[in-house]
């Protein structure tokens, strides 16, 4: 375990494990964060290749996710799969589908991760613009295998 930075003078600094400021090393669950890692790049290039297949892979069949076009809420596999249609028909290829800031906090059973993403979209005149959003998983491990059982997508709101 190590302290987490916090930007807010007024929060202590709590226990965490995530790759970006902590020597995970001697922690058991390092692991289970790079795998956590290792999961996220491969549905990330998954998403890239448009590989339907392996974006699915690491899904929970009961997934929830909120996503930021319609429909917010997407419940079960198949529900999920059909947002992907939606959002490879609204980037021109190839697609970008990147992240960073990437922090991970794992414990035996259950973790959570989050990200900044960046990706380009095109608008309703055709023209392609960037876009950043922001990635929250929930992860449970079931049998021994990390699942992806909460996926949501946001954009910072605009003044």
């Amino acid at each position: 375990m190590c302290l987490r930075a916090v930007s807010n003078p007024n929060e202590k600094p709590f226990p965490v494990q995530c790759v970006e400021y902590c020597d995970m090393s001697k922690d058991s669950h390092n692991d289970d964060v790079q795998l956590i890692r290792t999961l996220i790049d491969r549905w990330a290039e998954a998403v890239r290749k448009e590989d339907f297949a392996t974006i699915r892979a690491d899904h929970d069949p009961d997934i929830l996710m909120f996503d930021v076009p319609p429909p917010f809420l997407s419940r079960g596999i198949d529900a999920y799969m059909a947002t992907w249609n939606l959002f490879f028909s609204c980037v021109k290829k190839p697609v970008t589908f990147d992240f960073e800031d990437v922090e991970i906090t794992a414990g035996p059973e259950v973790a959570f991760a989050t990200a900044k993403g960046n990706c380009i979209n095109t608008d309703r005149d055709g023209k392609r613009e960037p876009l950043e959003f922001r990635l929250t998983m929930g992860l449970k491990k079931i049998d021994g295998k990390w699942r992806v059982m909460h996926e949501h997508h946001s954009l910072p709101a605009l003044d």
